[in-house]
């Protein structure tokens, strides 16, 4: 959800869907969504884009690691 708020142009969300692997036709139609941001953030598009692992690559942890490692 905080990278999709981040992005807040319709230009700046394809692009960066375009980066990530999505055709055109659905990145186009995806980033003109007038949906909120936390249900675009359910949305499976985007969690087919924006995963686990290629957060876990940029350097982020989820919470489920943080806490494991904590406790």
């Amino acid at each position: 959800m905080c990278y999709w708020k981040q992005w807040k142009k319709i230009k700046t969300k394809y692009k960066n869907l375009q980066r990530l692997g999505l055709n055109k036709n659905k990145a186009w139609e995806f980033a003109n969504t007038r949906k909120g941001y936390w249900r675009v953030a359910n949305s499976p598009i985007l969690g087919r884009t924006i995963t686990n692992a290629r957060l876990k690559n940029s350097g982020l942890m989820s919470l489920a690691e943080t806490y494991a490692r904590v406790c």
